[in-house]
């Protein structure tokens, strides 16, 4: 059940619908979970290298967070069979917006579950379900609060990670998924790139619902599948000591796309590819979003500049190579289907 858009991709002042006013009382992204084939291996690239805190382990799970973190994890590490995304979690203001959307999935006839004792340590009451574009998300109102670490600096290691600041996914159709989080879970636009008339196609959005660039990222492009997870740092020189530090340990293999600008952003960035193949991208330096007033800014599909405003050109695994995600009801990672129009070589710009 989607809902019509009332004009191209609007903005911050217009009129939310009371599906979202009601229910989708959403306040950014929580915490993801990446699949990974052996813990100690992953433990030693993110905790001892990276500079991720570890917050608590058991035997299937590793449980990691940020300096700016108070809650007791923003990512997750599964030991699965195959590598690829868990889940993505959101915030919600409280139990009653929880319940509420409970109900409008149920209504919608997707796919939900809460969590039971066990699923995930520290959430609390937590409800997992396949939203329509395939991708196995969490809400949960509440976590358990750890020891803030950000003037702790003598506990600062590698790359000392500020925050996982968003995910970027693939479908194939960008404007039904941009439909969804806008019309439907009440996110914003900060950016998107759309191709020019006659055609005028919406191919990226950058959807936030916390005060920055974006929480999630919708691109045109085999799907559900996830591109990469951001994780902010504090500055430019954070990422260049991401290469340095991979570089030196023996992992320069390890670094798939940087460092570089995005005009999209105006991130400064590095990719990384972890042990498993899973890409996370090391991200500083884009901008506040806090004005109710702020307009979504336009990119032409065909401007280079939205991908890349400075830096070397990507290489092509960057565009062709995607994690899986996960089935919330089975566990198993899902087909990935194609585009309904064939993509250009440069669907993804973030």
């Amino acid at each position: 059940m989607m809902l019509a858009l009332r004009d191209p991709l609007g903005h911050a002042g217009r009129m939310v619908p009371a599906a979202v006013r009601e229910c989708a009382n959403i306040l950014g992204l929580s915490h993801v979970e990446l699949r990974v084939g052996d813990l100690d291996r992953s433990r030693a690239f993110y905790v001892d290298l990276l500079g991720f805190t570890e917050s608590e382990r058991d035997r299937e799970r590793l449980y990691l967070r940020c300096v700016e973190d108070r809650q007791h994890h923003s990512l997750v590490l599964r030991q699965a069979p195959q590598a690829g995304l868990g889940h993505i979690a959101y915030k919600v203001a409280d139990d009653e917006s929880l319940d509420a959307l409970a109900r409008r999935f149920q209504h919608l006839g997707l796919p939900t579950r809460w969590l039971a004792a066990g699923d995930e340590r520290a959430t609390g009451r937590a409800l997992r379900m396949q939203d329509p574009l395939g991708f196995p998300i969490e809400y949960h109102a509440a976590m358990e609060e750890t020891p803030w670490l950000l003037q702790e600096y003598h506990r600062h290691r590698g790359a000392a990670p500020v925050r996982v600041d968003h995910v970027n996914v693939l479908v194939p159709d960008a404007r039904t998924a941009h439909e969804w989080y806008t019309e439907e879970l009440g996110f914003r636009c900060s950016e998107y790139t759309e191709s020019d008339p006659p055609e005028s196609r919406l191919w990226a959005s950058w959807l936030f619902r916390k005060p920055t660039v974006h929480d999630v990222a919708i691109m045109t492009g085999p799907g559900p599948a996830a591109h990469h997870v951001g994780v902010t740092v504090k500055d430019e020189m954070a990422v260049i000591r991401v290469c340095d530090m991979l570089a030196s340990a023996g992992f320069r293999d390890a670094l798939e796309r940087g460092p570089a600008r995005h005009g999209i952003s105006n991130a400064f960035f590095e990719y990384v590819r972890d042990p498993d193949g899973n890409r996370v991208e090391f991200y500083t330096s884009d901008y506040l979003t806090a004005d109710p007033g702020f307009k979504p800014i336009r990119w032409r599909l065909d401007d280079p500049r939205r991908q890349t405003l400075w830096g070397p050109p990507p290489p092509r695994r960057w565009f062709e190579e995607f994690m899986a995600v996960e089935s919330v009801m089975d566990g198993q990672l899902q087909a990935i289907a194609a585009p309904a129009m064939r993509a250009i070589p440069t669907y993804v710009t973030d």
